[in-house]
């Protein structure tokens, strides 16, 4: 009898482990995907050895922390800035979006540890940079939270929605660093 029993009692474990593991994967392979941080062009808000976890079911919006790989398979993660049909531009440090004044209060933190005499971020206007008037369908503008240390789309142009793979949401490792992005 308590061989019986010692012999369900083990099935039982290993059903629920099975299980249990099933929905680890999925929940790992299609809902929260980790993903490194690699560079500091997202200092403070990530830095180089965070681990976040990356959802990719909800909307992008603006100044969302979206995971993308370009062409080449490089993966990057940066801030979202401009949205499709706008248009970004950078006069004296501040954001304009579509002419209006935007607040940043996500470089809070940066800004106010900053001892240089230069810009945080250089003045730009969009359709010098880009060479189109506004962000096409599909097109997001990025930038990293670490402006002069950034490769983002000052660079390599904006983002085609097809390139994202999803939004960071929480920085789970080192441990001391937890936090929501």
């Amino acid at each position: 009898m308590k061989l019986k029993n010692a012999i369900e009692w083990f099935w039982l474990i290993v059903k629920y482990t099975l299980v249990g593991l099933s929905i680890a994967l999925v929940i790992r392979g299609f809902l929260f995907i980790p993903v490194p941080v690699e560079g500091n062009s997202m200092q403070n808000t990530l830095t180089q050895g965070d681990f976040v976890l990356m959802e990719k079911f909800t909307d992008i919006e603006r100044f969302d922390v979206i995971v993308f790989q370009m062409a080449d398979g490089t993966t990057y993660i940066k801030r979202v800035i401009g949205m499709p049909g706008d248009t970004v531009s950078y006069r004296g440090d501040q954001l304009f979006i579509n002419d209006q004044l935007i607040e940043e209060p996500f470089l809070s933190e940066n800004l106010a540890h900053d001892e240089e005499r230069i810009p945080y971020t250089n003045d730009f206007e969009f359709e010098e940079l880009m060479g189109v008037k506004k962000l096409g369908k599909g097109s997001y503008f990025v930038l990293g939270d670490n402006r002069r240390m950034s490769k983002d789309s000052r660079s390599f142009g904006a983002i085609s929605e097809e390139n994202i793979l999803g939004k960071a949401r929480i920085v789970y490792y080192p441990f001391k660093r937890i936090h929501l992005v």
